[in-house]
């Protein structure tokens, strides 16, 4: 697996994002163990000075998988939001993880469950919550 991009997370998203890991249960601790690296590795700022590009929970984001060359419109949510957004990918789902404080313009590589990688670029942010001036989203 190749360098990762440098990442910014929302201080609110991380509280949150840790909650969720400390309560992973045993199918989801894969990805809980992943995201807590990103966590660890990630800058953390007040939800006022995320910028616009980059990705935070709730936001709408074009990407691309490069592997499979396939473009994807997905809003990253917690996984109890899933059923009530219509384009959601959740935040512990292994390519949901991968999204979090990602700019427009990055290329991260991203393990999979079945032993393979996934390469993705973020090609656009449609709506992100700090942009708006939502931020407790």
């Amino acid at each position: 697996m190749g360098q990762r991009p440098a990442i910014i997370i929302n201080r609110l998203d991380a509280e949150r994002l840790q909650r969720l890991i400390d309560n992973a249960s045993d199918k989801d601790m894969a990805v809980a163990q992943l995201l807590e690296e990103e966590l660890a590795r990630g800058e953390v700022c007040d939800p006022e000075d995320i910028p616009d590009d980059v990705v935070s929970m709730n936001s709408q984001v074009r990407f691309t998988d490069l592997t499979r060359g396939l473009k994807m419109i997905r809003t990253l949510v917690y996984p109890h939001s899933l059923e009530s957004v219509a384009d959601g990918i959740s935040v512990m789902a292994p390519i949901g993880a991968a999204l979090i404080g990602l700019k427009v313009g990055d290329i991260i590589e991203w393990p999979l469950p079945n032993n393979t990688e996934a390469r993705l670029r973020i090609d656009a942010i449609y709506w992100q919550p700090e942009r708006e001036k939502q931020f407790h989203r």
